[in-house]
């Protein structure tokens, strides 16, 4: 968004920029994962760094005013208020809980997904082209990661190059809380929505109480082995 903006001083197309970009991102990610045989993990954290150090060269790690959003009609559409009191963000969340829904539980594509992070071997004799769901999974995250990194950035109306670091420990907790297994295969969109939101009320819940924010950190991450352990035990006694 930054450098089409600034060459541009249209806010659509530097929003398009931005999609696009996260698009190509996750496609690269999933690109590497199957021609490389790179573990998801480690080749998306990998890449977030790359990433990371190419927005904070490009931008000289300096931020940049986004007031002009404000005269766009994305502002109202992404951050604005249904009927003066609904955030349109949870109105997006939902759309796009729905829509994610929709692809997992009633299209084949889901159901590929879910046979190849289960067996990947098997979906291929299945005649499933694993290659392919993989890198298509990780382009649409891609896409909802840049459309989510834009709409922090217009409610802010500023863009800092380090604005989304801190989510990365609030989405782990939320995915495996939610019932995602790291091993594939199983999770739910419902899942996870429940469980974000589980996390969202952790770090107010801990200030309510009087207790120090630093505790959030550590309750996420023993959310996150407890999950993950537990996804591990159970699928060493039923396997």
């Amino acid at each position: 968004f930054d450098v089409v903006f600034v060459a541009t001083g249209s806010v659509e197309l530097g929003f398009v920029a931005c999609l696009l970009a996260g698009l190509f991102a996750g496609w690269l990610n999933g690109d590497i994962v199957v021609k490389f045989g790179v573990p998801s993990l480690v080749a998306t954290i990998g890449t977030q760094f790359f990433w990371r150090g190419v927005v904070l060269t490009v931008t000289n790690g300096q931020g940049l005013g986004m007031t002009a959003v404000q005269k766009s009609f994305l502002y109202p559409l992404l951050v604005g208020k249904l009927f003066g009191v609904i955030p349109m963000q949870f109105i997006w969340m939902i759309i796009v809980a729905v829509v994610v829904w929709f692809f997992l539980n009633r299209h084949k594509f889901g159901a590929h997904t879910y046979l190849v992070g289960d067996n990947e071997e098997s979906a291929r004799l299945m005649g499933v082209n694993a290659g392919r769901i993989k890198i298509l999974a990780f382009a649409i995250v891609g896409l909802a990661a840049a459309f989510a990194g834009f709409v922090v950035s217009a409610q802010l109306l500023f863009f800092w190059p380090t604005l989304g670091d801190g989510y990365l420990l609030n989405t782990l907790a939320s995915v495996f809380l939610g019932g995602t297994s790291v091993f594939g295969g199983t999770g739910t969109v419902f899942g996870t929505f429940v469980a974000s939101y589980i996390i969202a009320f952790i770090n107010p819940g801990i200030v309510a109480a009087g207790w120090t924010a630093y505790l959030t950190q550590m309750i996420y991450g023993f959310i996150i082995v407890v999950s993950v352990s537990l996804q591990a035990i159970v699928r060493r006694r039923f396997s």
